[in-house]
Formats: structure tokens, C-alpha cells, sequence
């Protein structure tokens, strides 16, 4: 679906790869309503999209509250006078710990953010996309989701949790005017470990795995992404990281573990 003249829902818009994909699909020619938790994040983004701004809303949201989840495409619509496409982006990781060490209560946390709230927002907006002439979701699940990470086992299940709810979403739509796809970046440089483990921050945006010069840059992967939406992909695997070892873990994934586990190790 390409994006120009569209309106496109993007979590964790205040902050990193979010709001580098709402300047992109604002550069792009398309209507954006930026959703995040941090209403100075927003603004910032609102700062940063210049002479686009009026193509730009923003909508402070907790995605885990699924009643304010659920009221959100009505206050899209009421702006932007209709809703056509969504990149479920926000998420956290957990702290670096086994676990065994890891509380509950982040537990919770990284599922309720990364899980529960691409799930709530995927609902709550998918009647409205059935009705419009075509329509996108595009889920960003992590190279964390297909390739276990000690010490992010957790972030790595709601993550992979996401991998199979889209492309369960993909099956079911199918025959219908919905495109799905299914994203999976490697190492991007951006502050989710400050966000992530800011006292239950639930900021959004990407994944820090990696070594940073190996790390693709918040806009490089808002392309990869925006790109992968425009051409209706499938799966969209954003990095060279996220390329090798998808390619290796099919091949040897006891080996792709390992390779993974020993260089944290």
C-alpha cells in the first residue's frame, strides 16, 4: 500500500525508530497520528516534522489500557476524517537478568507493552481498515523474536508472541483488502535501554542488540520498514544482523543459539 495521501497510525512515535517512521511517512506525502505514553516525546516529534505538521497529530495513549486503546481509532478518524494504516512499533525490553532473577512485574510489563498492546491496537483498528478500499498492519516483532538472547528471554517471547499473531493476521486476511507484515530488526542505535528501564517506562521503539557500529541508524530502519509496508511484504528483516542469522538459525539453530549466547556470555 503506498502511503501517500494515506493516514497511518504509529506507536511510540515520541521517541527513536518511531518517530523517524512518522517524519518518513510525513515526507512520503501521508497523514500521520503519532501515539505514544510521553507527551514531551511527542512534542519533540511535532518540533522535528516542520512545514508537515499540519498533517500530524498526537495522541498521548498507554497502549496497555486497552479502553483507551479501544476509543483511539474514533479521535484518528475525528482528525484526519478516516484511518487506513497501522505500524504497531512501541515496545520495551526487560533488564539484563536471567529468568530466574526477573521479577513479575517487569514480566508483565514487557508482555502487557509488547504483546497485549499491538494486539489491542490491531483490534480495535482492524473493523475500520476492513472497510476501506485497502489497508495495512505492520507489526515490528525484533531479531529477538525468532533467536533466543540470554538475558532477554522474556522480550524475546512477547516478541515472538507478535512474529505469530501477525503472521496468524496474514493467513486470516488474506483473501481480503488488508495487507500484513511482519518486521525484524537487528541491533538499531536508539535509547530503549535508558526508556525500557526508566521506572517502568512504556516508551517505544526498536531494539539495541548489537555492537554499535554494526547498528543500523533510527532512520535507516524507519525506510526498511515504511519500504517493506509500500511493497506489501510478507516479513521484512531490517539489517544485516537480522538477515545472517535468520539464514543461519534456519539452517543450524542450535549453532545460531549458541553463537548468540557465547558472545554475550
Amino acid at each position: 500500500m503506498k502511503v501517500r495521501d494515506k493516514v497511518i497510525v504509529v506507536t511510540g512515535g515520541g521517541n527513536g525508530i518511531g518517530r523517524e517512521l512518522v517524519l518518513n511517512l510525513l515526507n512520503k506525502g501521508a497523514s500521520v497520528a503519532a501515539v505514544d505514553v510521553n507527551s514531551g516525546g511527542l512534542e519533540e516529534t511535532v518540533n522535528h516534522s516542520g512545514e508537515h505538521r499540519d498533517y500530524l497529530s498526537t495522541h498521548v495513549v498507554d497502549i496497555t489500557d486497552r479502553e483507551a486503546v479501544e476509543s483511539l481509532p474514533s479521535e484518528v478518524i475525528d482528525h484526519h476524517g478516516k484511518v487506513d494504516g497501522i505500524i504497531n512499533n512501541a515496545g520495551i525490553i526487560q533488564p539484563f537478568v536471567d529468568v530466574e532473577d526477573l521479577d513479575y512485574e517487569k514480566i508483565d510489563l514487557v508482555m502487557n507493552v509488547n504483546f497485549n498492546g499491538t494486539l489491542y491496537m490491531t483490534k480495535s483498528f482492524l473493523p475500520y481498515f476492513l472497510e476501506r478500499p485497502e489497508a495495512h498492519i505492520t507489526n515490528v516483532s525484533s531479531m529477538g523474536g525468532f533467536l533466543p538472547v540470554p538475558g532477554q528471554t522474556i522480550y524475546g517471547a512477547s516478541k515472538a508472541a507478535v512474529k505469530l499473531l501477525t503472521e496468524g493476521l496474514h493467513s486470516e486476511l488474506k483473501d481480503t483488502n488488508v495487507n500484513v507484515t511482519v518486521v525484524f530488526p537487528g541491533g538499531v542505535g536508539t535509547n530503549i535501554m535508558e526508556n525500557s528501564n526508566a521506572e517502568g517506562t512504556r516508551e517505544s521503539s526498536g531494539d539495541d542488540e548489537g555492537q554499535s557500529h554494526k547498528l543500523l541508524t533510527p532512520e535507516e530502519a524507519a525506510e526498511i520498514i515504511v519500504s517493506g509496508m509500500e511493497d506489501d511484504k510478507y516479513r521484512v528483516l531490517a539489517g544485516k544482523d537480522s538477515k545472517m542469522m535468520d539464514r543461519l538459525y534456519r539452517l543450524v539453530p542450535k549453532k545460531a543459539a549458541n553463537i548468540i549466547a557465547d558472545k554475550l556470555r
